[in-house]
């Protein structure tokens, strides 16, 4: 696995002193509680990041529900945190992997070369009886250089192009349910894009919530051919983000993230809306 780690290799590590952890808890419709929880209890030396203050920018016209935060604050909030581009981050949280793989992606469009996700998350840790604590590390802020990699991320000019001509494969990571458009609890309309096929991002774990490794992930994407052009979305840029890393780990060179996804699309009225199966 190139970008995920067991809890025990982070246990072995815990204390080297290139190794930064950071804990992305957060709860979708309750902001404050990922930083509550992680003042109560954490692994230590871990930084917090928030998704909303630190990984997003504010909510535009267009953009979606999570806009990408602006380069020089993201650099400026990693700088803070005590990370430096040689840095090992690490990442976990208790959502499963989406919100780490938020940070994991935003790392790697920065060109950050060693990022990784912890397994399992916070709750698996807990129960093995590992550390934890509820101290706050002290960091001496660093200075952050981006090595952009603009070729990781798409806008909706790009997408709507790949929609009309299918020349590239668009993955919806949201629930069937939401993909199919016979419900929607967050955005104001309901559907997919057209062409866009369904693979429900928490199909990439395994029953027991380890993510899949890299022959059964290829398993699972086995209707997708290796040297495809791959986008992927989901409903606000964060969920399509554990696709984005299960892919790569199942050797896709070329995958894409819609940022804006289905709650950008749908800010521009002109934009057409797919319903049921494709």
């Amino acid at each position: 696995m190139n970008n995920i780690v067991t809890m025990k290799w982070l246990l072995a590590r815990l204390y080297e002193p290139d190794l930064v952890i950071v804990d992305c808890r957060f709860a979708l419709g309750k902001p404050e509680s990922g930083r509550a929880a992680y003042e109560e209890s954490h692994i230590p030396r871990a930084v917090y990041l928030d998704l909303e203050k630190d990984l997003s920018s504010p909510i535009t016209q267009h953009g979606g529900r999570h806009p990408l935060p602006a380069l020089d604050q993201l650099a400026q909030r990693l700088g803070q945190s005590g990370i430096q581009e040689s840095s090992r981050v690490v990442i976990y949280d208790d959502q499963g992997g989406a919100m780490a793989s938020r940070l994991w992606w935003l790392l790697k469009y920065i060109g950050h070369e060693q990022a990784y996700v912890m397994d399992e998350g916070f709750t698996a840790w807990k129960d093995a009886s590992y550390p934890l604590t509820d101290e706050q590390p002290i960091v001496i802020p660093v200075p952050y250089e981006i090595k952009l990699k603009p070729d990781k991320l798409v806008l909706v000019d790009e997408v709507r192009e790949a929609s009309v001509q299918g020349t590239q494969t668009i993955i919806d990571s949201r629930e069937p349910r939401r993909y199919a458009g016979v419900e929607e609890p967050l955005d104001t309309k309901a559907g997919h894009i057209p062409g866009a096929v369904n693979y429900f991002w928490k199909g990439v774990m395994d029953t027991s919530g380890h993510w899949k490794d890299a022959g059964a992930l290829r398993e699972h994407f086995t209707n997708i051919p290796q040297d495809a052009e791959i986008i992927v979305y989901c409903g606000s840029g964060v969920t399509a983000c554990p696709n984005v890393l299960a892919l790569e780990e199942a050797g896709y060179g070329n995958v894409k993230l819609y940022a804006g996804s289905w709650s950008d699309w749908i800010s521009y009225e002109e934009n057409p809306v797919a319903t049921g199966e494709e």
